[in-house]
């Protein structure tokens, strides 16, 4: 990522700033970095000290021709009443709300690798974690917070390319980047993200509000993540192109989920990202209750590769970022909401075990054995 090798290009800071001052004006401490780098005192410290400011200057200036804005000012009225430039993001809850808030890490190795996964689709799934948090409790998003580590030798277009794909995510839901880090890092890409939203008092859609009797519903289709990540695996492509675009650029379910919250017929809710088995059990555990599910209702996406189970990736399988809910069974709940397909896969029981049963009636175990994050090797 450097923009200088040091002292053989401190020449190059006079014409780069020449070139970019009409465009964002001059800024006092890059001038003061260029005098201590091209003084009779210049030294490595200097040299990496004009180097972080020249960076600064670089990043506005693709920031400006991109269009991209990074902590929009929240107007009147707005959520964000002050974000970058302070020493903290100052957030205004609606009256009568609540806070929410999530974090989530992602890292390189773990949740992605550079060779599979395009750098702006890192970005947007960044995002895409903590703003489907926010759905499962019925929530609204206000703003989200960057941390980003990169390792050494981290090339400049990547880090664009992240920042771009987690701003129009951000854009698309009207939140601001309100804040956030950066540092060096002795491993892989590292980034955390939190997400604050609001919910109003006393609403949030909670895990643990299931009851014997209630009616277990999933929003969209399952499985075609896990489906696209085995294909990566074993192929180092994803196919058909819709399904690798939904496991690439996966869209949070904020509407849906706060529709079911604003109509009150979610007892519980959670986000499918570790699959529907690990999920479900999360509910059943938080609400001392046991499930029914059954295995012909669960609606599928048809991207299986060939001698694999469609049926093992939409149970097993992770990062759908669908919603897991259940609703009391005098709810009538509609066949879509919030744009997206809602499907009856079950019933909450009071037995406290998770079944799954088959075709002709026939139940067995359903175990916890969501998707398990790829490792090094």
């Amino acid at each position: 990522m450097r923009l200088f090798a040091l002292a053989d290009r401190v020449g190059d800071a006079a014409p780069y700033l020449a070139r970019v001052r009409g465009k964002i004006g001059d800024d006092p401490a890059v001038t003061r970095a260029v005098a201590l780098a091209t003084g009779p005192r210049a030294g490595p410290e200097a040299w990496l000290a004009l180097e972080r400011e020249l960076g600064a200057v670089q990043h506005q200036e693709r920031d400006r021709e991109a269009g991209l804005r990074l902590a929009p000012a929240g107007g009147r009225g707005g959520p964000l009443a002050a974000g970058i430039g302070d020493d903290c993001a100052l957030l205004r809850l609606a009256a009568g709300h609540e806070a929410l808030l999530t974090t989530d890490f992602t890292l390189e190795e773990v949740h992605f690798r550079r060779a599979w996964h395009p750098a702006r689709a890192v970005g947007h799934r960044c995002l895409a974690r903590g703003l489907s948090d926010i759905a499962a409790m019925g929530g609204e998003p206000l703003a989200a917070f960057l941390s980003l580590a990169l390792p050494a030798g981290t090339r400049q277009i990547w880090v664009d390319e992240f920042v771009r794909g987690f701003l129009a995510l951000a854009k698309k839901f009207g939140i601001p980047l309100a804040g956030g880090d950066t540092a060096a890092s002795a491993g892989g890409v590292a980034a955390d993200v939190v997400v604050v939203g609001q919910v109003p008092a006393g609403q949030a859609v909670r895990r643990s509000g299931a009851r014997p009797g209630d009616s277990i519903y999933v929003t969209g289709e399952l499985g075609g993540a896990a489906a696209a990540l085995y294909q990566l695996r074993e192929r180092g492509r994803a196919e058909p192109a819709a399904a690798a675009r939904a496991y690439f650029y996966p869209q949070p379910r904020l509407a849906a989920g706060a529709l079911l919250r604003r109509q009150g017929l979610a007892s519980a809710m959670i986000d499918l990202s570790d699959g529907l088995s690990t999920d479900l059990a999360h509910i059943c555990e938080e609400s001392g209750v046991g499930a029914l599910v059954t295995e012909s209702s669960i609606p599928r996406a048809h991207a299986s590769p060939a001698g694999t189970s469609t049926l093992h990736f939409a149970l097993h399988g992770g990062e759908d970022y669908e919603l897991l809910f259940t609703a009391p069974r005098d709810k009538k709940v509609p066949r879509t909401l919030g744009g997206v397909r809602l499907t009856r896969i079950g019933e909450i029981i009071r037995e406290k075990k998770v079944w799954l049963a088959d075709s002709h009636g026939q139940r067995k175990p359903l175990l916890p054995r969501g998707w398990e994050h790829f490792s090094i090797g």
